[in-house]
């Protein structure tokens, strides 16, 4: 009994215990902003006065201490703003939201000594040795400096219509939308009211291996606002904003966002392009974090600002990091950008990435006006360190999408986010749904459509495009054309494309039908691509220029210089097969049949100077490609490559077949070409191309290689913009191809010129060829005679013992959409009707 009692005894001593501690227990939270913004303010240090208890806020400016004694103090410690100390209520959960004023004095970058200014230099500056240090310690404390890691990843995408007026949102033609609109904390980025248009999550599995070198993801559900299809491109519309939105490594050199490459603050160039500034040090913490500030030294470089939290032990970890880009920076249509980066300790005393945050806010004007926010949220867990993964792991695709990934309910995203999601968001999958029910909302996609998309939807049939309704040239004067192609909502198995035109001076009509079938029962424009064409087109061509079926009479390309009267009347029949892989391999093969006919300038006309009225080829032909990690922005009636680091590279076969459906040659014709987008860094971008071709058999001049030429005033990237058309062909050749973009560097140092954000661009162009006798009307029979102009003069020639060369310097971004380049052709002046110097413009839009 006496025993029982004791037990008894204890059992109550321990809950009084317990229940005097937890009475001790002090819990604080709040909110901490800027006193002159009210901005929220992430990274703030929170401590108990007296104590090694601390915090800090997290990317929304929000924290939550706790300390099991009662405490009567707090402190609030930020670089650049002064200390806040706060009474706390000892033992009693509450509370406290902080306004910290900003100290002018505590970023100055210059240090008064006996009233003189001394300048910033890296030399003997301990925040640059501190820095430094970082630099050097980056590979042991990246994710990849472990043999293994498994871990958790969920991403939340938000797009909204931002900076919307409460006037704006009364309007009467949004009546029906009040629903869609939704508020927030006008200090935020994107002002007060938003329009949310899009969302999106993923939640994924993550293995990586250091040796050897693999990773793995494994998508177990993902969720977006899916649109009506006749409008927008789901898919497009979320690869266009991932690429937008890249995962932040600031362990990297650079840094992508918003497709552009920014230099990291701890980049191994960092010290030369950033000013380092050590403000604080927080000592409450084990170890020990120095809070290290950054500024560009140009601001309008592409460059960031903020700050960064380093350990002040032997590894030098970062541990935190908020920054942005300064408002005089040299980036198009970016008013705001906000970085979060939030670190923990993990088991292995390392600092893995914990929460990420990026938010840009995008408009015309530097504040004014409409414009559009998106706000993406990464949120990373359950890390596992150097555990033993099956190599099965790692087989098949690096990206694997399990079944019914997009189908999950709502309980198992109530269940599974790792980040809190608020129900105005939830709201967002609904709202959407509703919105395009609206007929208001349907007339107004319809518009829209027609205007960026160039093609009017009629439900299973598409109306366009409409640059290519009226254009014009010598030949056929004035040139009137219709035209479109199905859509998904007829078949997702057959597509026809069809259009006809007529031209008014030559009285001709012209045609095209092609009929598609998809083997895998996607649509023709979807990666990846499995399919068979066949096609018929009648029309005109300019010889050398590649025929892009619907787009090569766009009215804008109308416009041209110097004598172009040579033009071809084409009968094409072809067949093709398409079979693209996961893997990015690709191969097609075709049989085509080309009737050609001169016409206008041009005449065929053989060795005794008979003219030939017609000339007919059959081919067969098998193109390889390979675009490892190529990405798309997809559309539903188109896709377009998007540039990258990555190389493409083309090899491709044909061969004519005499005496097969009317052609009258044999041949041969291998064609390799080699593509790379170049980043480095500061200095920009070069974009490289790389081309050869062999052609082998006596054939005439029309089906050797002729260059492409140009001789509209655009700035064409592909072909060469001081060459006549048909001035230069070859059954053998090399080219180089090489165009880049300083990205501003150098007018972003010079006083005046740096505030119209221009880009310097520069570019270089050689083509080496040449004619086998066999080949060459001057030195063998039996093949055509080289077209001359009306005064005899040789108008197409073979290349001589010296590449042709051109080269431009240019001025981009003018307006922020337009390029315009001084272009110079080195060589072959004595050619006649040529132009040693021009000006091409091009139409770019870029960020």
């Amino acid at each position: 009994m006496k025993a029982i009692s004791l037990f008894f005894l204890s059992v109550l001593s321990c809950l009084m215990l317990q229940f005097n501690a937890f009475a001790q227990r002090t819990v604080v939270s709040g909110t901490v902003r800027d006193a002159a913004t009210k901005e929220t303010l992430p990274n703030v240090t929170v401590f108990f006065r007296d104590t090694r208890i601390a915090t800090q806020t997290d990317i929304n400016g929000k924290y939550t201490i706790v300390s099991p004694s009662a405490q009567q103090a707090l402190s609030f410690n930020y670089v650049g703003y002064l200390n806040v100390n706060r009474t706390v209520i000892p033992s009693a959960t509450q509370e406290i939201n902080v306004s910290l004023a900003s100290d002018s004095k505590s970023l100055d970058e210059v240090v008064v000594i006996g009233g003189k200014k001394v300048r910033y230099r890296n030399k003997d500056n301990p925040a640059v040795e501190l820095i430094r240090q970082v630099i050097a310690h980056k590979d042991e404390n990246r994710i990849t400096s472990y043999n293994t890691v498994a871990f958790k990843k969920y991403e939340k995408m938000l797009f909204s219509v931002s900076n919307l007026s409460d006037k704006f949102k009364s309007k009467k033609m949004f009546r029906n939308y009040q629903f869609l609109f939704q508020e927030q904390d006008s200090t935020l980025v994107g002002g007060k009211n938003l329009l949310p248009v899009y969302i999106q999550e993923r939640l994924s599995d993550l293995y990586l291996s250091k040796s050897p070198e693999k990773s793995k993801t494994v998508i177990l559900g993902e969720k977006q606002v899916n649109f009506d299809g006749r409008y927008i491109d789901n898919k497009g519309m979320k690869t266009y904003l991932e690429r937008m939105y890249q995962d932040i490594d600031i362990y990297k050199n650079n840094i992508s966002v918003v497709s552009n490459e920014f230099l990291s603050p701890i980049s191994d160039g960092a010290p030369a392009f950033y000013k380092f500034f050590i403000t604080d040090t927080i000592k409450s913490q084990k170890p020990e974090v120095i809070e290290l500030s950054f500024t560009p030294r140009n601001t309008t470089d592409m460059l960031f600002e903020g700050k960064i939290y380093v350990t002040n032990d032997k590894h030098y970890a970062v541990t935190g990091a908020s920054f942005g880009v300064n408002k005089n920076i040299n980036l198009n249509f970016v008013r705001a950008l906000k970085i979060n980066l939030n670190f923990e300790p993990n088991s292995s005393g390392k600092y893995s990435l914990s929460k990420s945050n990026l938010i840009a806010n995008f408009g015309v004007g530097k504040t004014k006006g409409i414009g559009f926010t998106g706000d993406r949220t990464v949120t990373f867990k359950n890390y596992e360190f150097d555990a033993k993964l099956p190599d099965t792991v790692f087989t098949g695709k690096s990206t694997v999408v399990v079944a019914g990934a997009d189908k999950k309910s709502d309980q198992f995203w109530e269940q599974n986010r790792l980040d809190t999601i608020s129900k105005n968001q939830l709201k967002i999958y609904g709202n959407i749904d509703t919105l395009q029910n609206l007929p208001s909302f349907k007339r107004t996609m319809k518009i829209v459509t027609l205007l960026f998309a160039g093609y009017q939807n009629l439900g299973p049939y598409e109306i366009g495009p409409v640059n290519t309704f009226y254009s014009f040239n010598n030949v056929e004067g004035l040139r009137l054309r219709i035209g479109g192609r199905t859509t998904p909502e007829l078949s997702k198995r057959y597509y026809f494309e069809n259009y006809v035109a007529y031209g008014i001076k030559d009285e001709k009509w012209k045609y095209f039908l092609s009929a598609t079938y998809s083997l895998n029962n996607k649509s023709i424009y979807e990666f990846p691509q499995n399919y068979l064409r066949a096609s018929f087109q009648r029309d005109t061509k300019i010889p050398g220029q590649e025929l892009q079926f619907v787009q090569e009479d766009n009215f804008l390309l109308s416009f041209k210089r110097g004598v172009n009267d040579m033009l071809l009347y084409n009968d094409f029949y072809r067949f093709d097969y398409v079979k693209e892989f996961e893997n990015h391999f690709s191969y097609s093969l075709g049989l085509k049949k080309w009737s050609q006919t001169p016409a206008g300038g041009l005449k065929y006309l053989d060795g005794n100077s008979r003219q030939i009225d017609r000339l007919t080829t059959s081919e067969i032909s098998l193109q390889l490609r390979y675009a490892p990690n190529e990405k798309f922005y997809q559309g539903k009636i188109y896709r377009v490559p998007i540039a990258d680091r990555y190389p493409v590279f083309n090899l491709r076969y044909t061969a004519g077949l005499k005496g097969v459906l009317g052609g009258e040659y044999n041949y041969h014709n291998l064609m390799g070409s080699v593509d790379k987008r170049f980043y480095l860094s500061q200095l920009g971008y070069s974009d490289v191309s790389v081309e050869g071709s062999y052609i082998a058999g006596k054939v005439p001049f029309p089906l050797l290689a002729i260059h492409r030429a140009n001789q509209t005033y655009a700035y064409q990237l592909n072909s060469y913009n001081l060459m006549n058309f048909l001035e230069f062909v070859s059954d053998h050749y090399v080219s180089v191809n090489i165009d880049h973009n300083f990205n501003g560097f150098f007018f972003n140092k010079l006083p005046l010129i740096k505030k119209l954000k221009l880009r310097e661009v520069l570019s270089f162009k050689a083509l080496y060829g040449g004619l086998r006798d066999e080949n060459n009307p001057a030195l063998s029979t039996g093949v055509y005679q080289f077209p001359t102009f009306e005064n005899g003069l040789q108008r197409t020639n073979a290349l001589g013992n010296k590449p042709y060369m051109e080269g431009s310097v240019g001025v981009g971004n003018i307006f922020k959409l337009l390029r315009v380049d001084l272009v110079k052709r080195f060589n072959y002046l004595d050619n006649p009707d040529v132009s040693e110097w021009g000006i091409r413009a091009r139409v770019k839009f870029d960020f």
